[in-house]
């Protein structure tokens, strides 16, 4: 009589740390720190003048808002199926995009328009990439 041979599995421990590869950290920092100096920059040449503490607090929040959200994204990416995953990258590209061209003076639906635009682009390319590699 056949039997089936079970094979030992490795359970993880849950109090083990988890550690997150260099390009889990320095991809969403790279990208804060320059989408937050390009926000501060933004609002500098708007307003003129020197670099006052409201620019360098308008870049520290938008660096800091824009990595929590590129990490967290980046956590949670290999849980998504690719269709979602693609319209979880193409909306912070849209907003984030959308964020700056507002910050440039634009209008509302300028600001949104372009914003979109580039989002929909990028989640295209991010689907294609998936669709292609999965």
């Amino acid at each position: 009589m056949a039997t089936h041979a079970a094979m030992p599995h490795r359970r993880r421990r849950t109090h083990e740390p988890r550690h997150h590869s260099p390009l889990a950290w320095a991809l969403p920092v790279t990208l804060g720190l320059t989408f937050g100096i390009w926000a501060a920059v933004i609002k500098r040449v708007e307003e003129g003048g020197v670099a006052t503490g409201g620019q360098w607090v308008l870049g520290v929040i938008t660096a800091l808002v824009l990595a929590g959200l590129a990490f967290g994204l980046g956590r949670i990416q290999h849980r998504l199926p690719r269709e979602l995953r693609a319209l979880a990258y193409g909306a912070l590209t849209a907003a984030t995009i959308g964020f700056l061209t507002s910050l440039a003076g634009g209008s509302v639906l300028r600001a949104a328009g372009i914003g979109v635009a580039v989002g929909v682009g990028v989640g295209m390319a991010v689907f294609y990439f998936y669709y292609t590699r999965e």
